[in-house]
């Protein structure tokens, strides 16, 4: 029994926060702005809307374009740093909850901007060992209720948004998900985190960015490098390049040592910024609405983030 991807869908909040919006807050222009992140503008989820029913929208989306009904889905997985609830319940819980589902297995992940990649691992091992059949993953973020919106160093970086996919049982190796590899090194803990509930800070992310950067480019390049060399592929092999959507920077970075052609690589992060676990996902939405991703193309996904995490994924769409 093989894995396949077969869906995939998001929701975007209303709200656009363009970069003037911090021009008119704090020393800051534009031009500063786009240049050190290629954002423009990032999305922010209404005062109302929590992490769970962004997550929710995008995944009945995707439940749709997976041709399923929402009983025939039998585990959920989402990977947030935002979410509703600080320890329990999960907001994997309150998503099954949302769609009508009960009396299937639901939890979430913490994984930062790797975590679509995990949840993605965690859902093929389910499927190819027969326990589970259709299984519902969720990169969600309400990262606009974890951000100081005085501290420059972050505040412009992130924005809020969801994404899920459908991941199914099917005996076609054809439509198999190739090959996924993820890694994770806590000895980098304090470039790039949230505080706990014991600490005398408030609780919102901290980021060394210039530690950060470097770490990012050189383990994003060399994790894909060693997932292509152990399946044997090519650049020519792969339709689409989609990278976490941290910073234009470091993507230009990766694309430019990896050597992808400009039409391979997938950009978003400048009409939504940072989204952590939403941001593979949503990218990935946006090809497929666009018409860019087709049934059989085959998908290379790059993640790195708080953790520190990274891992990447050779992935065909299955879709239809």
């Amino acid at each position: 029994m093989y894995a396949s991807f077969r869906s995939i869908g998001a929701y975007i909040p209303e709200e656009i926060r363009s970069n003037e919006w911090f021009v008119n807050r704090m020393d800051t222009t534009d031009e500063w702005i786009t240049k050190r992140t290629g954002i423009n503008e990032r999305r922010i989820a209404s005062t109302d809307e929590n992490t769970s029913d962004l997550g929710a929208k995008a995944s009945k989306i995707a439940i749709e374009r997976a041709g399923l009904e929402n009983s025939e889905i039998d585990l959920i997985i989402c990977a947030t740093i935002s979410p509703d609830y600080l320890c329990m319940p999960s907001t994997a819980c309150l998503i099954a909850d949302k769609l009508g589902i009960k009396n299937i297995m639901a939890f979430d992940i913490s994984a930062a901007c790797t975590g679509f990649i995990y949840a993605l691992q965690i859902a093929q091992a389910f499927i190819q060992s027969g326990i589970k059949k259709n299984v519902l993953i969720i990169g969600a973020e309400k990262l606009s209720s974890i951000i100081d919106y005085t501290d420059r160093t972050t505040c412009m970086l992130f924005g809020d948004g969801a994404g899920a996919a459908v991941i199914s049982a099917t005996d076609n190796k054809d439509e198999a998900i190739t090959d996924i590899q993820c890694s994770a090194d806590g000895s980098f803990k304090d470039l790039l985190l949230t505080p706990g509930v014991q600490s005398e800070e408030a609780s919102f992310m901290q980021m060394k960015g210039n530690e950060t950067f470097k770490i990012a480019v050189r383990t994003l390049t060399n994790d894909v490098k060693k997932l292509m060399e152990k399946n044997k592929f090519e650049n020519k092999d792969v339709d689409l390049f989609i990278p976490h959507q941290a910073n234009y920077r470091i993507i230009k970075a990766v694309g430019d040592a990896l050597k992808f052609e400009d039409e391979q690589k997938v950009l978003t992060v400048d009409k939504y910024g940072n989204t952590s676990s939403a941001s593979i996902p949503m990218a990935i939405n946006d090809c497929y609405e666009n018409g860019k991703l087709k049934s059989g193309d085959m998908m290379l996904l790059d993640a790195f983030g708080g953790g520190l995490t990274w891992g990447s994924a050779l992935v065909k769409f299955a879709g239809k």
